[in-house]
């Protein structure tokens, strides 16, 4: 009897145990992408093309750039024609060579 009883609980141990494993499925992460094809994919979504870029655009996506200086770079932009260089930047009124380095990645002339 009492042979039974335990094969009765290893059983019912075993049965608890298959049932698990397979109601359970594995699930095997996914590589992690490289911190460096990350970055890539955030600056190049990240540049800003100084010749087509409306004041909103320049004034959300440049670090130190808000309402006033973006109007500045459009008037400028107006004014002179577009942008040749991105050092040209540095005419703009209130536009210095930290805010310009802050910003030079991502810059773009097109």
């Amino acid at each position: 009897m009492q042979n039974t009883y335990i094969s009765s609980l290893i059983f019912a141990f075993l049965s608890t145990l298959s049932i698990a494993s397979n109601a359970a499925p594995s699930l095997k992460p996914e590589p992690p992408t490289p911190i460096s094809a990350q970055m890539t994919q955030a600056d190049q979504a990240a540049k800003v093309n100084l010749n087509a870029a409306d004041a909103e655009t320049l004034r959300r996506e440049l670090f130190g750039i808000g309402a006033a200086k973006a109007r500045a770079i459009i008037a400028y932009r107006e004014s002179n024609g577009p942008f040749t260089a991105v050092e040209e930047l540095l005419e703009v009124k209130g536009i210095g060579k930290a805010l310009l380095e802050k910003n030079r990645e991502r810059l773009l002339i097109n």
